[in-house]
């Protein structure tokens, strides 16, 4: 199973939202549709910019982390 790192975002310099999922079209699909409450829908981030596979749960989780404690600049 292929497990996934993504990053949403609405427009440049706006808010981004980082996240990982095992179903990245469902995934980009409820944010897109805004189907869950929470940061997201609150901001209307719908836009995946990016996303990059990996073998396990344990290494997206990682890499969504290290993500997110990166700077903006």
């Amino acid at each position: 199973m292929t497990f996934y790192v993504y990053i949403l975002a609405n427009y440049a310099d706006g808010p981004m939202y980082v996240g990982h999922t095992d179903d990245i079209g469902w995934r980009a699909w409820e944010h897109r549709e805004g189907l869950k409450p929470g940061f997201t829908r609150r901001y209307r981030i719908k836009r995946l910019v990016y996303m990059e596979p990996h073998d396990s749960r344990e290494s997206a989780f990682e890499r969504e982390r290290a993500i997110k404690r990166w700077r903006r600049e």
